[in-house]
Formats: C-alpha cells, sequence, structure tokens
C-alpha cells in the first residue's frame, strides 16, 4: 500500500499507476452535487478564501451518521473535475466509472480518480477533524476541509488509463 500525504505533489502523482493501493493521510475536502459547482464559481470569480494546490477532494456528504463516497459520474460532479483538476486538485475519491473525456482530463492535469469502499463507519473513523469553509447553506452537503488519516483506496484513473 501507497502511503500518500496531502497535499501531494506532480511528481507523487506521477508515480501513481492504475491498481495502486493507497492510504490517504493529511487534509482533504469533501464536496458533491450542491458544493462541487458552486466550488467552480468561486473560484472563476477569484474568490476562494482557501488553497486547494495539492489537494484531495471527496464525493460525499458529511453528517453525524458519517462520509460515504457518492457516485462521482453524476453531472453535477464529474463535469466539476476537469476544472478543478486544472485548478489544482490532484485527487478526487469517489465511487463509479468516469467517462473518456473527464480520463482525458484528469492526464493533462496530472490528477488522478481514487475509488474507496462505500463503508461509512470505515471511512467516517479515519477522521480526525472536519470544519465547514463553504456552502454552510447547503446543510450536510455543504464543503467540509477534514483532517485524515488512512483513507483507504485504489487508483482508478491515473495516465490516461482507467481500471
Amino acid at each position: 500500500m501507497k502511503q500518500i500525504t496531502t497535499p501531494i505533489s506532480d511528481k507523487e502523482i506521477l508515480s501513481l499507476n492504475v491498481g495502486d493501493q493507497v492510504s490517504i493521510s493529511g487534509t482533504m475536502f469533501t464536496g458533491r452535487d450542491a458544493a462541487l459547482p458552486q466550488l467552480v464559481e468561486l473560484i472563476k470569480e477569484e474568490k476562494l478564501d482557501f488553497d486547494i494546490e495539492g489537494s484531495a477532494i471527496m464525493h460525499t456528504a458529511v453528517s453525524d451518521a458519517g462520509i460515504a463516497p457518492t457516485t462521482s459520474n453524476k453531472e453535477e460532479i464529474e463535469s466539476t473535475i476537469p476544472f478543478l483538476s486544472e485548478h489544482g486538485v490532484k485527487i478526487h475519491i469517489g465511487k463509479g466509472m468516469l467517462h473518456d473525456k473527464t480520463i482525458r482530463a484528469l492526464n493533462e492535469n496530472n490528477s488522478i480518480f481514487v475509488i474507496t469502499p462505500p463503508v461509512a463507519a470505515l471511512l467516517t473513523s479515519k477522521v480526525l477533524e472536519r470544519k465547514c469553509v463553504a456552502f454552510e447553506n447547503e446543510g450536510i452537503e455543504a464543503m467540509y476541509k477534514l483532517k485524515v488519516k488512512d483513507i483507504p483506496g485504489i487508483v482508478a484513473v491515473s495516465g490516461g488509463k482507467s481500471i
């Protein structure tokens, strides 16, 4: 298993291949259908007040019940992946199969897609801290900054290839 700590460098991303088992620690952001399109708009308007360079974003909501990935190929989520990758997000975490256009964009921006088991109890036990950083009005779909230790996953898209 390869240990990853965020923020992650381009060099580290280049060392990851499809099928690699990874363990992610450090800072991770959350976002899904409601938050990610709004995040794109904040970046376009140059109003983002936190750094996403070298970051990971898990496609999930955050509630007292925990976190677990949602399907990443929903239009509201997958449509944001190329833009967010271009603007510094290096690891997108979720579940499901991405379209060829998104796979190409990840490759062009030296970013990867990691799938993680949709097991809320396991993933939630890996969250050390959480803080809402944007879109609080969206409730559980607000954007959170998490401090995590050993979120498990498998690299599903890297270097223009997909599982």
